[in-house]
C-alpha cells in the first residue's frame, strides 16, 4: 500500500463521521438530499451521492432523521429533518467533537512542526 493509499483511507474514515455530524446539524432546518449534498459541499464537506443518500436511509432508520414527501413541486422530493433523538446525538457528537479539537490543538502546540 502506498503513502497516497494509506492517506486516502485515513482521511476517508475521519471524514465518515463528520459527514454524519454534518448532515444532523444541517438537517435541522428540513431539507432534501441533492440540495444537502450542495450545501456540504459549499461547506467544504464533500460526499458523493452515493454515498450521502444511503447515510440519510440509515439515519432515519436509526431514528435519528424524520423524512416526508413533499409532492407540491413537479418532482417529488423526500425531505429529511433531524428528529429529537438525532438532536440528542447531535449534541453529544458536538460535544465530543469541541473536547477532541481542544485536545487536538493542545498536541499541536506542544508539538509544532
Amino acid at each position: 500500500m502506498s503513502m497516497d493509499d494509506t492517506s486516502a483511507g485515513h482521511l476517508q474514515e475521519l471524514r465518515r463521521g463528520t459527514v454524519v455530524l454534518a448532515s444532523l446539524v444541517c438537517l435541522r432546518e428540513a431539507g432534501y438530499g441533492y440540495a444537502l449534498l450542495d450545501q456540504l459541499d459549499g461547506l467544504g464537506i464533500s460526499v458523493d451521492a452515493s454515498t450521502l443518500y444511503p447515510l440519510l436511509r440509515r439515519l432515519e432508520k436509526q431514528g435519528l432523521l424524520v423524512s416526508e414527501w413533499n409532492t407540491d413541486e413537479a418532482r417529488p422530493r423526500k425531505f429529511y429533518r433531524t428528529s429529537p433523538a438525532g438532536e440528542a446525538l447531535t449534541a453529544a457528537l458536538v460535544a465530543d467533537w469541541r473536547r477532541l479539537n481542544d485536545s487536538i490543538e493542545s498536541l499541536l502546540k506542544e508539538n509544532p512542526s
